[in-house]
């Protein structure tokens, strides 16, 4: 052999172990390709499946993006070419605690994220995810309190998730499920902030799936949230630095394995937010929480009614109807976490779904 052989063959052979030793610092292997990640538009079930969103809600009005980005490419999209609403808005005034009381967690906050910026919303013209998402709301405060079980328990049977809050990431901000208004894969047709984050029509601002800004979402068994059943949500790595997908985890999009809880190293039950839809929180494993308190910024708080004393049905009944005439079957998923089935009907001027009594 030469010695320009040699030479290069040496080159080649510290430029792999470079590479080795970097891979194995960051303790991390990833499995899925984000050029290629899987889309989840048309997987929604009204039973637990794996790698399906068990949702609440069977028929949805429309709406999110008005157009597929370039980035979606026939059943799978590329995360490197998507683009992100532009802005750089800082919220001082966010507040999130959590403290542990006798047998509950107790959350509270304002919805806003805690040490990270948000985009510009609603998305500006000039901004280039106009031309595809012309998200119009403006981000607002909410008063959120609910308490958790500090031991969650499995229920017999998983229940379905609504649209809406389904948990709290450690950010202060709010994880909605996978879905957009449409039923469709949220985070591959939405076009988020940098944090992938982004306002509903009350305000508030929230997650569909990982967010970059969220501490530890790129550690190794991180907790980066709490579903609204308990169970804590973890990141996507496992404790070997292993990028975890569908086919480690159950119909409900979690399992079983030695977490940290509560500052004690336990074996126990736990989402996986993951770069794989549906992300977050397929079904829930256990009883979710009341919620006892959450409305958007300058909206009355839970039981006061407008001027006049005529109270408007809650905005989950008016969409559980939207798309339907009155006397169709409905279910929603009430702010307390309660599962209600009903009729729709109009009872104050509004189709709306009107709770079964029997």
């Amino acid at each position: 052999m030469n010695s320009f052989c040699a030479r290069f063959l040496l080159t080649v052979l510290l430029l792999v172990a470079n590479v080795g030793a970097g891979r194995a610092q960051a303790g991390r292997i990833d499995v899925l390709d984000q050029r290629a990640l899987p889309l989840g538009d048309g997987k929604v079930s009204a039973e637990p499946r794996r790698g399906y969103v068990y949702s609440c809600m069977t028929q949805f009005r429309g709406g999110g993006a008005e157009h597929a980005g370039d980035w979606i490419r026939g059943a799978t999209w590329d995360a490197t070419r998507k683009i992100t609403v532009q802005g750089n808005v800082s919220w001082p005034n966010a507040t999130f605690t959590i403290t542990n009381t006798g047998a509950e967690r107790r959350i509270t906050g304002n919805g806003l994220p805690i040490n990270h910026a948000t985009g510009i919303f609603p998305v500006q013209r000039s901004d280039p995810a106009f031309a595809i998402d012309r998200n119009p709301n403006s981000i607002q405060p909410q008063q959120i309190a609910f308490s958790l079980p500090l031991s969650p328990a499995l229920a017999a049977n998983a229940g379905c998730v609504p649209m809406g809050m389904i948990g709290v990431a450690v950010s202060g901000v709010a994880i909605f499920n996978a879905l957009d208004a449409a039923g469709r894969d949220a985070v591959a047709h939405e076009v988020q902030d940098r944090c992938n984050g982004h306002p509903e029509m009350r305000g508030e601002y929230h997650y569909h799936g990982p967010s970059p800004c969220v501490p530890g979402a790129d550690a190794n068994n991180k907790l980066i949230g709490y579903a609204l059943d308990g169970f804590g949500i973890y990141s996507r790595y496992d404790e070997n630095g292993k990028e975890l997908t569908n086919a480690d985890l159950d119909e409900c999009h979690g399992r079983v394995s030695r977490i940290a809880w509560d500052g004690r190293e336990v074996s126990m039950y736990h989402y996986v937010l993951t770069r794989e839809y549906p992300y977050t929180v397929g079904c829930f494993r256990g009883a979710p929480a009341r919620i006892r308190a959450r409305f958007g910024g300058g909206g009355p708080p839970s039981g006061q009614g407008p001027p006049g004393g005529r109270r408007q049905p809650p905005p989950e009944a008016i969409e559980a109807c939207s798309g339907s005439s009155s006397g169709a079957q409905c279910r929603f998923v009430s702010p307390r976490g309660d599962t209600i089935s009903g009729t729709c009907r109009s009872p104050a001027g509004t189709l709306a779904c009107v709770p079964d009594f029997r």
